[in-house]
């Protein structure tokens, strides 16, 4: 087992053998958890006159935020979103999109970016580490998205916090998946549980006989549940990680393989490979669209 593999497990699906861990690191957990309620208390919030809605979660790794910030962003035009550009080889401001024309590369905006840039024809796509400096940049636009935004205490938006259908961990980082407290969650203005208020949609394109399944995202066994028939082996790699075009080709090679089957956010890297794809489409469904729409729009200036 892999160091990386070993703690994820620890973080979101911990086994007996891991309390060990967890009881050791749990003091460090408490003091980060501290600190971060009281970083929340006691930061004062910029207003930035024009509507923000944040769309975030408290427990690291994949809950759909990208996904579903799609989905939203979709129900608005000139729309601007925000993201940091987890995984991207740049620093700083970069613009990925601007009214759905794509103005740099995946290596430069991350896969997360990327992909909503593909996904949204009508919106615009930034990715900066300052949240601040990017709001700034986009305030021409009627309306800001800022993806995985619940921790930028010092920004004034509507928070929409959006929780994974299980939680097997409760403790804050180290110890846990959590980045804060999870009572935090009474600061957000909507808490949208999934399977409740939210729902994956899975559709597959290009399935063929034999598959290996690769992708980079987080907690790539919540993918398990969706297979198709047909594949033949996995490869999981580190969240954000980039992939080796001679490495996958020898994989193919190795197990006699059909084709890579893919999320569509690992598919952005993957968009100049000379091999066949096949793809597993991830969206989300939004339960009660109407009434969260109508909430969002009561509560923005």
């Amino acid at each position: 087992m892999s160091l990386n593999k070993f703690f994820e497990d620890m973080l979101f699906y911990p086994k007996p053998y891991h309390y060990i861990f967890i009881i050791l690191l749990s003091p460090l957990s408490l003091l980060y958890g501290t600190l971060m309620l009281i970083r929340r208390l006691l930061t004062p919030q910029k207003s930035f006159n024009i509507p923000i809605i944040s769309v975030g979660n408290l427990v690291v790794g994949g809950v759909g935020k990208t996904p579903f910030t799609i989905a939203l962003a979709k129900k608005y035009r000139d729309v601007t979103i925000i993201s940091r550009g987890y995984g991207r080889e740049s620093r700083g401001l970069i613009e990925v999109s601007r009214n759905g024309e794509i103005l740099t590369s995946v290596n430069k905006s991350g896969d997360e970016a990327m992909l909503m840039a593909q996904s949204l024809p009508n919106a615009s796509v930034i990715v900066c580490e300052d949240r601040v400096k990017a709001i700034e940049f986009a305030k021409n636009s009627k309306l800001i998205i800022l993806d995985d935004g619940f921790n930028r205490v010092n920004i004034k938006k509507f928070d929409i916090l959006l929780e994974p259908k299980e939680i097997n961990n409760y403790f804050v980082l180290p110890s846990g998946g959590f980045r804060e407290f999870a009572f935090s969650k009474i600061f957000a203005d909507v808490v949208l549980k999934e399977e409740i208020d939210f729902k994956r949609k899975v559709t597959y394109e290009n399935l063929t006989e034999k598959m290996i399944l690769l992708t980079a995202i987080s907690k790539p066994q919540r993918l398990d549940k969706y297979l198709p028939k047909g594949v033949i082996s996995k490869i999981y790699l580190p969240d954000h990680s980039y992939f080796d075009l001679d490495l996958i080709k020898s994989e193919l090679k190795k197990y006699n393989a059909t084709s890579i089957l893919t999320t569509t956010k690992d598919m952005v890297k993957m968009k100049e490979f000379d091999i066949n794809i096949s793809l597993i489409v991830l969206d989300i469904e939004i339960i009660n669209q109407d009434a969260l729409l109508q909430n969002i729009q009561s509560n923005l200036i």
